[in-house]
């Protein structure tokens, strides 16, 4: 019998050898899974200035001599989570600013507040506009276009789901006198402020700003980001003209942003400018906020209703609300507010 090695006799299965034919590896498989994310613990903190499809303009080491503005991508571990303006967050990555550079969000921190809409008051589903605003500005035009009580009641019912102080700006008081409309909101304690395209108040709405973060709401038309533009010069928002037929003002600027803006002894607010709206769903909100919050605003009364028994209407039960209202607690403007609001309230609830 003859020893053979492998190399002087051919083995009758040798056409059937893959050895040596190479194989990619997994990409996925090469390695084991983990749950552990890095703690990102050289995490750079930020401020959401401005979303665009995917990407953040994200404001990083807010006064500090190094600030800068740059670009980042959402991090794989947030997921679907979502990433609006006005949102605190931490990135790691490139946050030096330079062109071309891309950083990483891989944290957004607790928000204070969240303003929210739906398409439609039948519609439950949330967008979210803005986060950690303090106040919402609704901007109204005095005329052209004419200015709607149902639309503000709207926006006071948003500010007050989302926690905002409301702030009432009338435009355009040189095209119209906006005092008879105002006396539909002697009920409220509001702030408001009202000037001429040419003339207006800058530096007395400045200082309600300074300290604060600001989101500005309204209908299209009303002037709202040429009021932007003049309280953050260079901005150059896209403003356009009302429709001499319609009356409607046409939708320009198509994007949220928030600016700084900063007084006349150089403090800094921040104003986060909206696009304009014809409408304004609130299927998200519970309607049995909606008479608890409008009473929070409420001027107290310098006389109280015999049924009132010396109760505050912020602590009054809904019912109760809604007979001292009627029963002149909040005089006229109070009862054209409260049947405004139960309007909303019936949309709701359906």
């Amino acid at each position: 019998m003859s020893w053979l090695s492998d190399d002087d006799e051919p083995d009758e299965y040798d056409e059937f050898d893959e050895s040596s034919i190479r194989i990619r590896p997994n990409p996925k498989g090469n390695r084991a899974r983990t749950k552990i994310r890095p703690e990102h613990n050289d995490a750079v903190r930020g401020r959401v200035l401005s979303v665009d499809r995917g990407r953040f303009g994200v404001l990083v080491r807010e006064n500090e001599p190094d600030e800068a503005i740059i670009t980042a991508s959402r991090a794989r571990e947030l997921g679907r989570l979502g990433i609006v303006t006005g949102d605190l967050v931490e990135l790691v990555g490139d946050t030096s600013g330079a062109d071309g550079s891309l950083a990483r969000v891989v944290r957004v921190d607790e928000r204070t507040t969240l303003l929210r809409r739906s398409a439609d008051d039948s519609d439950a589903v949330e967008r979210v506009i803005v986060a950690n605003a303090d106040q919402m500005l609704i901007v109204v035009a005095a005329a052209n276009p004419e200015p709607r009580a149902n639309l503000i009641d709207r926006y006071l019912v948003a500010a007050f789901d989302a926690g905002l102080a409301p702030i009432l700006c009338i435009t355009k008081t040189d095209v119209a006198d906006p005092s008879d409309f105002l006396e539909q909101f002697d009920c409220f304690d509001l702030e408001i402020i009202s000037g001429a395209k040419d003339d207006f108040p800058l530096d007395a709405l400045k200082s309600l700003l300074v300290g604060r973060t600001t989101v500005t709401v309204g209908h299209s038309g009303v002037g709202k980001s040429t009021l932007v533009n003049a309280l953050v010069p260079g901005t150059d928002r896209a403003v356009g003209r009302v429709n001499d037929v319609t009356g409607r003002g046409r939708h320009t600027s198509s994007s949220t942003v928030c600016l700084r803006v900063r007084d006349a002894n150089g403090d800094p607010g921040w104003i986060i400018d909206t696009p304009g709206v014809r409408s304004f769903g609130l299927g998200h909100v519970n309607p049995e906020n909606i008479l608890r919050s409008f009473a929070n605003y409420a001027i107290p009364a310098a006389t109280l209703p015999p049924e009132a028994d010396g109760i505050p209407l912020t602590e009054a039960h809904d019912w109760e609300i809604v007979d001292r209202i009627e029963a002149g607690e909040l005089g006229e403007s109070g009862k054209a507010r409260l049947e405004s609001l139960q309007k909303i309230i019936t949309t709701l609830a359906k």
